[in-house]
């Protein structure tokens, strides 16, 4: 059984900083392109950060870029977000999520964790 879940949301002040964990199972994070995604209250869901499968070159929306880093670790089979100098807009519900091509396309991402709440306080 595939799935994915997350870890590590929980409130924050603005500043501080934040590390998302995904724990993924039925298949291997290093064989698939990885992304986080964010929905905001009264908000569309947006692609946050990716990284595709060949290169395995990572990717970051212009809003979080310079303040968050994608990673995974092959061993754990598990996948990260560190989230730095944290801002009030970066308030979320985040995703992780798993699939073909590149891009931050939600489209090509088949498996979805159930996702984690991240609340930025000022």
């Amino acid at each position: 059984e595939v799935q994915l879940v997350e870890s590590g949301g929980g409130l924050v002040q603005a500043g501080g900083s934040l590390r998302l964990s995904c724990t993924a199972s039925g298949f291997s994070v290093e064989n698939y392109s990885i992304a986080w995604f964010r929905r905001a209250p009264g908000k569309e869901r947006e692609g946050v950060s990716c990284l595709s499968l060949y290169p395995r070159t990572p990717y970051y929306a212009d809003s979080v870029k310079g303040r968050f880093t994608i990673s995974t670790d092959g061993a754990k089979n598990m996948v990260y977000l560190q989230m730095n100098s944290l801002k009030r807009e970066d308030t979320a519900v985040y995703y992780c999520a798993a699939g073909l091509g590149d891009g931050l396309d939600e489209r090509r991402y088949y498996y979805w964790g159930l996702g984690t709440l991240v609340t930025v306080s000022s």
